[in-house]
């Protein structure tokens, strides 16, 4: 009878482990817990996520939780950072003789992660803005540029007065351009010039020459008598 007595009264919980499973059930709504016992906490905050930790000791003002909450700290760095960089961060500790509670260095730590990440997402955001821009710079953009003057020369000057306007491809214009260029073109604009030069200065000799004959002809009186 006695045998199972004690097996009944170590199967009954009692009224602590009730209200502690309690807790356990509504974890997600603890905030400060500045009157509950070290080692009742030790068995209701090791069911925390690393949100609901951080407000419980964010709301606990005048206690300090680091005796049982500093491993919990630790294996949330470790698995959020890794066994490698956990021991990483404790060898600098002793090698500088220093210590920081873990949910310093969890806080710490997510905060260079997260500066990390906008710098890369800066550094991609750069490539594309980039790679949008050589590619518009590689798009056919319509010409806005004024057409020059009908006065001026198109043919065998060697400044850039080549009428390539009416042609749409750039390799187009760059050949039209080569072939306005070329020593036969001038060439041949300069026979044009000099014929029209000649042209224009027989035309004027012939003028000159009639004006000048009228001219005698009317002074002269012994010419006229000798007409009459």
């Amino acid at each position: 009878m006695m045998r199972r007595d004690q097996m009944c009264a170590r199967k009954m919980p009692t009224l602590v482990d009730l209200c502690v499973q309690k807790v356990i059930d509504n974890v997600r709504y603890l905030g400060n817990v500045g009157c509950v016992d070290m080692h009742l906490l030790e068995r209701i905050l090791t069911h925390c996520t690393v949100e609901q930790l951080m407000h419980v000791e964010k709301s606990t003002k005048g206690r300090d939780l680091s005796p049982v909450t500093d491993k919990l700290w630790k294996k949330f760095f470790e698995k959020q950072f890794g066994a490698n960089c956990t021991n990483e961060v404790i060898k600098r500790m002793r090698e500088k003789r220093v210590s920081f509670r873990w949910m310093q260095l969890y806080e710490a730590k997510g905060k260079e992660m997260a500066q990390a990440e906008n710098e890369a997402l800066d550094r991609i955001k750069q490539l594309y803005k980039k790679e949008d821009a050589r590619k518009q710079s590689r798009q056919i953009r319509p010409c806005t540029k004024v057409p020059p003057s009908s006065k001026r020369k198109f043919w065998g000057d060697n400044g850039p007065g080549y009428n390539v306007s009416n042609v749409k491809s750039n390799i187009m214009k760059k050949a039209k351009i080569e072939f306005l260029k070329s020593q036969e073109v001038k060439n041949l604009a300069a026979m044009k010039k000099n014929s029209i030069q000649r042209s224009q200065s027989s035309s004027s000799i012939m003028k000159t020459g009639s004006i000048s004959g009228i001219g005698s002809s009317s002074k002269d009186p012994k010419s006229t008598k000798r007409i009459f």
